[in-house]
């Protein structure tokens, strides 16, 4: 490979107490930290048996069929586990990372649910527009031909033709807390229709200030419902919010540990060197077919975007600058494969499920150990191994 090993032996663990002092800020950063490598007793010890098959799950036919079409073999870990106790109509508190198959695990025995019972209505409450977005692409999947119905309420979109769907025959609210709390104070929609409630990516909710709303839509939703968890960590906030929001749940957690183990992770050292000519020079190398790259800011992604374009490269670029159109146009090139390089910002990345990533390289160094893990974490997804790169001086 092109790019120069770091040189350790062993690399210094990501463990310790004091871990996200270590990350405080990027002159701190020892480049060891980003150095792990892959091995084959770690893709051993990771290897899962589900007890169920799709199959198993007494569930329609038809949502059998949907399921078999998206190329859905067998269950992962929280779709195994979680899946029954949602169809015995349990709470249940979701303890896994995003990649881990948690948006099939709620959506299919939701669907079950409101098929045999059209009276029930969901709401699903996630973190960014673009999780949304996914979440809502998925739901269409899954609950094809079944005359099953969504609405997707975020912001970047317009309000007038999210209340139009919430006036006209649907089962499913999708959307971010801002635009669903906004809708609630128009009057335009009434949380205590909804006896089916997810909350999704919970810890991202509280890294982007979004406690306030989520707590307000906890308040309005009605007593008797069926209320589903999902968060990577469980803090003192988080604890609290299940106290408010659950109701003898189920914990379900399959976040075995923090680092990605199907992640090769490895420094690129620049030496003086241009880093956009170290970039490219990567980007063209064989293997480098899906990439992600982080930059800590908006101008500097806009403009390497524009720069790796001069040089021939497919590349699109999401940020806070860009709209949702823009935003949703760039990711859906990356998933389709007609870009090859998608540039991202830490907040526009969150949430973000897209398959195949073959590499993450962070242009600039991540500011805390979540940010790095949450980088990372793009890729080595649904039993595939990835590539995670950092620039370092």
């Amino acid at each position: 490979m092109y790019y120069q090993r770091n040189g350790h032996s062993k690399s210094r663990s990501f463990y310790g107490k004091n871990r996200r002092s270590r990350f405080s800020s990027n002159k701190s950063i020892d480049a060891s930290f980003f150095v792990k490598k892959m091995t084959e007793s770690l893709l051993q010890d990771a290897a899962y048996v589900p007890k169920h098959a799709f199959s198993d799950f007494p569930i329609r036919e038809e949502l059998k069929r949907n399921i078999t079409n998206k190329n859905y073999t067998e269950p992962t870990p929280i779709q195994d586990q979680a899946i029954p106790s949602i169809l015995e109509n349990k709470d249940v508190i979701g303890i896994a990372n995003t990649g881990t198959g948690k948006t099939a695990a709620f959506l299919i025995p939701l669907i079950n649910k409101v098929f045999h019972d059209p009276m029930q209505r969901v709401l699903i409450v996630v973190p960014t527009r673009e999780l949304a977005v996914q979440i809502d692409e998925e739901f269409k999947a899954f609950a094809k031909d079944m005359n099953i119905f969504s609405v997707l309420c975020i912001g970047g979109a317009s309000i007038h033709n999210q209340i139009y769907g919430i006036r006209r025959n649907h089962n499913f609210i999708i959307g971010t807390p801002g635009r669903l709390k906004d809708l609630k104070m128009q009057k335009k929609l009434n949380f205590a229709l909804y006896n089916n409630v997810v909350l999704d990516e919970v810890d991202r909710m509280l890294d982007m200030g979004f406690i306030v709303d989520v707590r307000f839509i906890i308040s309005h939703l009605p007593n008797d419902r069926q209320s589903l968890f999902f968060s990577a960590t469980v803090s003192f906030d988080i604890q609290q919010i299940i106290r408010t929001f659950l109701k003898n749940p189920i914990t379900i957690s399959v976040k075995s540990q923090e680092m990605p183990i199907r992640v090769d992770q490895d420094v690129i050292k620049i030496n003086g060197r241009n880093k956009i000519d170290v970039l490219h020079d990567l980007l063209i190398q064989d293997g480098f077919d899906k990439v992600l790259i982080f930059g800590r800011t908006k101008w500097g992604m806009e403009k390497l975007a524009r720069l790796l374009a001069e040089r021939g490269f497919r590349v699109a670029a999401i940020h806070g600058n860009k709209s949702q159109n823009q935003r949703q146009r760039a990711l859906e090139q990356f998933r389709e494969n007609h870009v090859q390089v998608l540039l991202a910002t830490d907040i526009a990345s969150r949430g973000l499920d897209i398959d195949d990533i073959t590499h993450v390289i962070n242009y600039d160094q991540p500011a805390s150990y979540e940010d790095y893990i949450h980088r990372i974490g793009r890729t080595g997804r649904a039993g595939k191994a990835g590539t995670a790169l950092t620039f370092v001086a």
